[in-house]
């Protein structure tokens, strides 16, 4: 089995998304700025489906979700939606009202090669790089490594960042100001991002909405496998 699909791997990347308690329920996320975990988590994968649900979700609604998501076929894992969609959100909302759904692919990005553009590490000697830009990230410096930027007119013009983090695995942040988009700087950021998350002896993944179909081509032109799906609930 290669390095992307396996199940361990897969396990540690939803294990990096969030801070658990003893039995594994979900606190909330793992960043220094932590928010609200969803009520539920599940990743579809082509090895089987991968589940977590909030720690205060009740143990009998826990169990009727692992039993639905049992029933999704591991050969039709990357579609869209989970083929008990609307049994998850029929269990849920007699819970609570639902407030939010998201879904959308998540990648292992290889060995990425040499970005097309120069690529710079940002850190407390080089965040005023971000002013003006990405203020919003400024804060974020210290905490979200490696972090890198792609420079344009003096300035990140495209920024990329390990925003949750484990020993073994760390998720992508990346953001491109308006001014510069679709000129591949996101592409080079991520390139430059992943390097250096291989060289650290993690393995970089990339996750984004369905509906955000610029992030999903960066992906692909990076070659980024898909190896999973995503499907949260609030």
């Amino acid at each position: 089995m290669s390095e992307e699909l396996r199940p361990d791997l897969l396990e540690a990347r939803v294990g990096a998304l969030y801070r658990t308690d003893g039995d594994g329920g979900l606190l909330d996320t793992n960043e220094w700025d932590s928010r609200p975990a969803p009520r539920f988590h599940l990743m579809r994968t082509a090895a089987g489906p991968i589940l977590r649900g909030r720690a205060d979700l009740p143990a009998d609604l826990l169990q009727r979700l692992q039993g639905l998501s049992l029933r999704e076929p591991p050969d039709q894992a990357f579609t869209r939606l989970p083929a008990e969609h609307d049994r998850y959100l029929a269990a849920l909302s007699e819970h609570a009202p639902i407030e939010k759904v998201w879904a959308g692919p998540a990648y292992v990005l290889p060995p990425a090669p040499t970005p097309d553009l120069d690529v710079v590490n940002i850190d407390e000697d080089a965040c005023e790089r971000l002013a003006g830009r990405f203020d919003d990230w400024l804060e974020d410096v210290a905490h979200r490594r490696p972090f890198v930027a792609v420079i344009a007119e003096g300035a990140a013009a495209a920024i990329c960042a390990s925003v949750r983090i484990s020993p073994t695995v760390h998720c992508a942040g990346v953001e491109t100001h308006p001014d510069f988009r679709r000129r591949g700087y996101a592409l080079a950021a991520v390139a430059g991002w992943a390097q250096a998350v291989r060289a650290c002896g993690a393995t970089p993944f990339y996750s984004t909405s369905w509906d955000n179909l610029a992030s999903q081509r960066v992906a692909q032109r990076l070659g980024g496998q898909l190896v999973g799906v995503d499907f949260h609930v609030t």
